[in-house]
This record gives C-alpha cells, sequence and structure tokens, in this order.
C-alpha cells in the first residue's frame, strides 16, 4: 500500500512563508464566526491554518480538513483583528480553490453547488425568476408557505425562499447618464448579479447619486464579476469572468460598485489573474461607491432627513477593503439623521455570498445574532452596502418578529439629495 496522497499539489497551494506568519496568539478569537458558534480549534482562523501547514507537510485532504474549510465564511474579520498580518484571505483562498478541484464530495453537495454556480453569477438567469417570485408573493402563497412552515423539512430551500427580497417595480437604466453640473468624471457603473436582479432600486440610485456628485455614468451590459466564484475556489471560472468583465469597461475613470463582495472580489483581479497587467489596471480604477464619493467630495445638496440609522459594516467592505469610515461620513453629512452603532460589528451576519445557502441552519443562528443587535440600537432603519447582508438581516429580523425598515447607502443618499421620501 502506497503513500497517502498529499493534500495539496503544485498549483497555488496555501504558502508556507504566509502561514509561518501566524504565531497562533488567538486574536482572531473573539472575532470569528465559526469559532463563536462552535469553540472548536479547527473552526478558527488559526486551526484552519494549522491545517493548511499539515497539508504542506504531506498529509492527505480528509474529510475533516475540507469540512472545517468549508465552514469558514470568509469574513476576514480575523485579517482585521491579527497584531501579525497574517494574509489570511490569500492562504483560504489558496486552500478553498485545492478543496473544491481535490475533495470528493457527496452527490446531494455536488447537486447543490452545481445549482447555485448555474443560476447565482448569471443575472439574466436571476431576472427570468422576478415574475414568478413576484406571482408567489403578490398571490398570498408566500404567506401561507411561511405560516404552516411547508418548506421547513428542507432547509435550503428555506433559506433560500426566506432571503428572497419584495420585489417592486423595474427601472430601467440607459447605458450612459450625463453628469448634473460639471461633469468631474466618467466612471462605469457595475451592477451585479443579485443586486441588477432583486435590488435593482439600489443600482438605479447609485447612479442618480453619480450623476448628482457630478459624474457622467456608463452602464455597459456585462456579467458576473466573479466573486461567488473566487471566493468558493471556482479559480477558473471566476478567471473567466473576470477577463470577460474587463472586457466591457474601457475609457472610464472609475468602476463603481456598490456590493460589499463583489468590490472585494474586483480589487483582486490582479492577483486573480496573475502576470496581467490589463487586470492591474482595471483593478485600481475599482471604488466602491461611499470610497469614491468621499474622494470627490460632496457637491450636491443634502436635504433633511430625520431618521435614526443603524450602520451595519458588511464583512467585504469593512475587512476585505477597510472601508468603515467612508459610509459613515456620507451618512453624518445628512442634516438631522442620527446614526447609532451596532454591538459587535466585527461579527459576521451569516450571509457571506453563498454560504448561507450551504449552511442554512448556523448561517440562521448568526443572522438572528445580528439581527438582535441591531433591534436593540432602537434604530428606524437599518444601513448597509451589500444586498446579501440586506437579505440575510430581514429574514433573521422576520423570524424574530421584529420590525426594521432596510436600504441601501445609496438610497439614503438619493433621498436626501433629491428630497423624496426613502420607501
Amino acid at each position: 500500500m502506497g503513500a497517502p496522497t498529499p493534500a495539496f499539489d503544485d498549483h497555488r497551494p496555501p504558502r508556507a512563508e504566509l502561514i509561518s506568519d501566524c504565531v497562533h496568539c488567538g486574536f482572531c478569537l473573539p472575532t470569528c464566526p465559526t469559532y463563536a458558534l462552535w469553540g472548536q480549534e479547527m473552526d478558527s482562523p488559526r486551526g484552519r491554518i494549522y491545517l493548511m501547514e499539515t497539508g504542506l507537510g504531506g498529509e492527505p485532504m480528509t474529510d475533516s480538513m475540507v469540512a472545517h474549510v468549508d465552514r469558514c465564511l470568509g469574513c476576514m474579520a480575523c485579517v482585521t483583528a491579527c497584531p501579525s498580518g497574517v494574509q489570511y484571505d490569500r492562504l483560504i483562498e489558496d486552500t478553498r480553490q485545492q478543496v473544491e478541484r481535490r475533495a470528493p464530495r457527496s452527490a446531494g453537495q455536488r447537486a447543490l453547488r452545481a445549482a447555485i454556480f448555474a443560476l447565482f453569477p448569471h443575472p439574466r438567469r436571476l431576472r427570468l425568476l422576478r415574475g414568478p417570485l413576484r406571482a408567489y408573493q403578490k398571490s398570498g402563497l408566500q404567506r401561507l408557505v411561511r405560516r404552516v412552515g411547508l418548506l421547513r423539512r428542507w432547509p435550503v430551500l428555506d433559506t433560500v425562499e426566506s432571503l428572497a427580497p419584495r420585489l417592486g417595480r423595474v427601472e430601467r437604466l440607459p447605458t450612459r447618464i450625463p453628469a448634473r453640473g460639471e461633469r468631474r468624471a466618467v466612471v462605469g457603473m457595475l451592477t451585479g448579479c443579485v443586486q441588477s436582479a432583486f435590488f435593482p432600486d439600489v443600482n438605479a440610485a447609485t447612479a442618480r447619486v453619480l450623476a448628482a456628485e457630478g459624474c457622467e455614468v456608463v452602464i455597459p451590459r456585462q456579467g458576473c464579476c466573479g466573486a461567488l466564484s473566487v471566493h468558493n475556489g471556482r479559480e477558473a471560472e471566476a478567471q473567466r469572468f473576470a477577463r470577460r468583465l474587463i472586457d466591457v469597461f474601457a475609457d472610464v475613470d472609475h468602476v463603481v460598485v456598490n456590493a460589499a463582495g463583489c468590490g472585494s472580489a474586483t480589487k483582486e483581479y490582479g492577483e486573480l489573474l496573475g502576470g496581467d497587467l490589463r487586470a492591474a489596471g482595471f483593478a485600481a480604477k475599482v471604488r466602491d461607491l461611499s470610497e469614491l464619493l468621499v474622494e470627490l467630495g460632496p457637491v450636491a445638496a443634502r436635504h433633511p432627513m430625520p431618521v435614526t440609522v443603524a450602520y451595519h459594516d458588511a464583512c467585504h467592505l469593512a475587512h476585505a477593503q477597510g472601508i468603515r469610515a467612508q459610509p459613515r461620513e456620507l451618512l453624518r453629512g445628512i442634516p438631522e439623521l442620527e446614526l447609532r452603532e451596532i454591538a459587535d460589528p466585527e461579527i459576521c451576519c451569516g450571509s457571506a455570498g453563498v454560504w448561507n445557502v450551504l449552511n442554512p441552519e448556523p448561517a440562521a443562528e448568526l443572522g438572528e445574532r445580528k439581527a438582535r443587535d441591531v433591534l436593540a440600537t432602537g434604530a428606524e432603519l437599518l444601513v448597509t452596502a451589500n444586498p446579501g447582508c440586506l437579505m440575510q438581516i430581514a429574514a433573521a429580523a422576520d423570524r424574530l418578529g421584529g420590525a426594521i425598515r432596510l436600504a441601501h447607502v445609496a438610497q439614503v443618499l438619493d433621498a436626501s439629495i433629491n428630497g423624496t421620501r426613502l420607501e
């Protein structure tokens, strides 16, 4: 009987020099959502780094190793907390693509993952769901299904159904929107997959805010940015999406993103497509909406909004991109708006791309923990910068019987600039 096959092959294994940066100090533990859930060392960042080290040492890729890697939400709160500068983001991404290519999965898991990635990274396919979903919501069938708990025997279906937002009308955006007043920049706008299908009003608000702040907005036809794929180890698929998106945007000063996960992924195109100068150039142009607006400085007048707001830090905005102050600065710039902070802001809400679909029970626990903290602020409105967070916290608050309105940063700014009521 021969020696066991090592966990990792030669294609981008987690790097030993990055692993050696971890001194196992434990500062990451209080910020890790899976460690908070289960208290298990191997479900902490330093525990997973230990598993990576054993894999580099020739140990096989066991079911246990795969499970602990799969359980990581990729929230990157540990990156923020680490005093040693451990690049856990690079380590988990490299490990995940090894797991995705090399680990055997059950037939059920393979089918679930195939279904997720045949749907969610494809905006046109998602938009086809709008009609049936809206009919389901308006007919009263949704209320019946939820009242009798029809889907509780199937946690994945129950989770997907609970996350579905209420759908309104779709505002079609032109391919180019002129700046209001003096043109200060030409920006391309990423419309996203889930964002464009289920939150088109956020994209419309984003375009209006950019135009009001002196940006000419270019909105070409586009596909997925590859965020879900790269964050789940589907490297080749993510690279295809990235190359296509880079080809779409040309002759713009910046590419503006209003979804935290998409912004994080597109800023890393240089690493994803290593050695590609166009990818690095594209990544350097990417800006989160709040990041760009603070860089430019406000020119549009703000109308008062007498509302109390709880701001939620989306993980891939705060931890992966380091953007925390900018959204708060923009919100505080609105007259009469009162901003309130949420307890334990570093702990993920449990959305994490499609993690809540792959892990419905622990995701629900994290969602309810976050929803309790949000409701405890007493704010009238929850504001964040990521569609997944909005759906996750809304579903959790609904289960808890709590009532709070939800909005994207762009929608709040749009209402203030244009003096309209926030729906």
